[in-house]
């Protein structure tokens, strides 16, 4: 579906306001037209505060990504508000994005280099970033030596060196394995709930989306909107045995169903 993009820029990006002290980002009326006409999203409303893993799942092509990069800034919203309250946002892509010439080690400090600390607080940050992923004892390997799972554990350990407030992360395990894919899964539960960060999580998986979050949106399109939202009600003490339990089920069913649902 597409519409002509609006002829004047309204959407507004700030701070949120005194009085949120733990949110650290909101959509409201968030809406996203392209120079062609295309209109990604419309009329999107969210909240992220810390402590909440906000799971957006959806099909391919209603916009997720996009949603993601109004988010991290790197996109501007057309119309509508997007605030955030997170002086640090930590950013885990599709692909690992590490670069082949340097280390693991060196691949870690890479972020909190660009961002100016010191050589002694950036070698500390690195070396406790990947204890937290496990990648202890792989720190002076290059990418090619990395299965696809410990690269993501590096590109984690990143983004985990300028302690975020805010973690984005764009479908980061939907490469792997299932095996790696579950793994990785409780290697991020178990972060989450030691850093109380807040996250927003994209992904096409519906079990993946019931076993992370907190709450899962249920996205549509096009141009892609929120057609339903789940609170998950199982703490943060999951373990893999979850999945087979008949609550889990039946959460995951109405997830499915709402996004059948909202593509049909």
């Amino acid at each position: 579906m597409s519409a002509p993009a609006p002829t004047a820029p309204s959407a507004v990006r700030s701070a949120v306001p005194k009085g949120h002290g733990d949110l650290v980002l909101r959509f409201r009326d968030v809406a996203k037209a392209f120079p062609d006409g295309t209109v990604a999203l419309e009329g999107v409303d969210l909240d992220v505060r810390r402590g909440d893993f906000v799971t957006v799942v959806g099909p391919s092509g209603c916009g997720k990504s996009t949603l993601l990069r109004i988010a991290s800034g790197l996109s501007p919203a057309t119309s509508g508000t997007s605030q955030v309250d997170a002086k640090r946002i930590g950013y885990v892509f599709q692909d690992a994005t590490l670069l082949p010439w340097r280390s693991v080690k060196k691949n870690v400090e890479l972020l909190a280099e660009l961002h100016g600390l010191s050589k002694t607080a950036t070698h500390q940050a690195a070396l406790d970033a990947i204890e937290l992923v496990g990648l202890r004892g792989h720190e002076k390997k290059l990418p090619r030596a990395l299965s696809g799972g410990m690269k993501m554990r590096a590109s984690l350990a990143r983004s985990l060196t300028l302690d975020p407030d805010l973690f984005l992360f764009d479908e980061p395990f939907g490469a792997l394995d299932e095996i790696t894919r579950e793994r990785l899964n409780d290697e991020l539960i178990r972060l989450f709930a030691s850093k109380g960060f807040g996250a927003l999580f994209i992904t096409h998986s519906v079990s993946e989306a019931v076993y992370m979050s907190t709450k899962v949106l249920v996205m549509s399109g096009r141009p892609g909107h929120i057609v339903d939202t789940f609170e998950v009600p199982f703490g943060p003490d999951r373990t893999p045995e979850l999945r087979f339990t008949p609550e889990f089920a039946e959460l995951a069913g109405k997830v499915s169903h709402a996004l059948r649902e909202g593509h049909s």
